[in-house]
């Protein structure tokens, strides 16, 4: 009986004493924008200028226009991001940017970040705004390497592995975001669409653009992690 007792009390304080899984953070709430941040250019001297960001029938959306992001207050270091989102009328442009710090430092417009591209047929690639970041066959992918560079007027572009990986227009796309140190890996409907390292920055802010199309957003997801998902 009493070797029966320890057992019992054992089990218990290694139940007590695990430790528990991260828990995910859902940055957006569906049903406001607590936690976010508008920085729109136009709205600077017209306060009453239509929002570029709101909630619409519990999905955050992107109106396009005026042109400016949505960023998070917080700022996230080793994690993954789950994003579900569709353009729900023309293709258009879009981005979700990681790493993301000083404001409007490329074109007045942009936070200093590195950019995952949204753009309808071209989901996944990497925009490097004021960062940086190296991928394999480099000069395959962005060109001549006196042309690189992450300000105005330099190939900032790194084009994604793959040509069909997102679903058909107005159909949900998942966007799979991980970030951990100076790695980053990217999938779009569960394809391995770009993977990076050496990223000039290893935490930052989140956000989301208002680039000239309406996007619509499900969710927008946040999970810490230790280390990225192994790739082939």
């Amino acid at each position: 009986m009493k070797k029966l007792s320890l057992l019992f009390i054992l089990a218990g304080f290694i139940a007590c004493n695990k430790e528990k899984a991260p828990e995910t953070v859902h940055l957006f709430n569906g049903t406001d924008l607590s936690g976010w941040h508008a920085d729109v250019p136009d709205a600077d001297n017209n306060p009453n200028i239509a929002k570029s960001f709101v909630v619409r029938d519990s999905l955050l959306v992107s109106m396009g226009n005026p042109r400016g992001h949505l960023i998070t207050d917080s700022v996230f270091s080793n994690y993954r991001l789950d994003v579900e989102y569709r353009f729900a009328g023309d293709p258009g442009n879009c981005g979700v940017l990681v790493h993301a710090s000083t404001p409007r430092a490329l074109y007045d417009m942009f936070p200093k970040s590195l950019e995952v591209q949204m753009q309808s047929g071209d989901a996944g690639d990497f925009w490097c705004i004021v960062e940086d970041i190296t991928v394999p066959n480099m000069i395959e992918r962005r060109g001549p390497k006196e042309s690189w560079g992450i300000t105005e007027g330099k190939k900032r572009r790194i084009p994604n592995l793959t040509d069909d990986s997102e679903n058909q227009l107005g159909e949900w796309n998942n966007l799979v975001i991980e970030c951990v140190a100076d790695t980053i890996k990217v999938w779009v409907n569960d394809d391995l669409v770009n993977y990076g390292y050496n990223c000039t920055a290893t935490k930052g802010q989140i956000a989301v653009q208002a680039e000239g199309a309406e996007v619509e957003f499900k969710k927008i997801d946040l999970a810490p992690i230790s280390r990225t998902t192994p790739i082939d």
